[in-house]
């Protein structure tokens, strides 16, 4: 499998990753969110979308456009937050 190299294609793939885990475990997005202990919360869950991610993006592009930080803020946290009510 060739790795992502593309710093546009990494930033999507992780967007995607969370966005996934946003959507396979809504109750404790939210549930975080109102405890302010989501990434404890979500810990297993984000350190299983990172490795994901990790394993299809070349090292120096993850670490260069910091792809899977930026994505948990888009996606975690202002998504989450703004679009809660229509999700939950």
């Amino acid at each position: 499998m060739t790795r992502i190299a593309d710093a546009e294609r990494a930033l999507r793939l992780a967007r995607a990753v969370v966005s996934d885990i946003v959507t396979y475990h809504p109750e404790r997005v939210r549930d975080g969110l109102a405890n302010d202990d989501l990434f404890e919360r979500m810990a297993s869950e984000l350190s299983e979308g990172r490795e994901f991610f990790e394993e299809r993006v070349e090292p120096g592009t993850a670490q260069q456009t910091n792809a899977w930080n930026r994505a948990l803020v888009d996606v975690l946290v202002y998504r989450s937050k703004h679009v809660r009510s229509r999700i939950w």
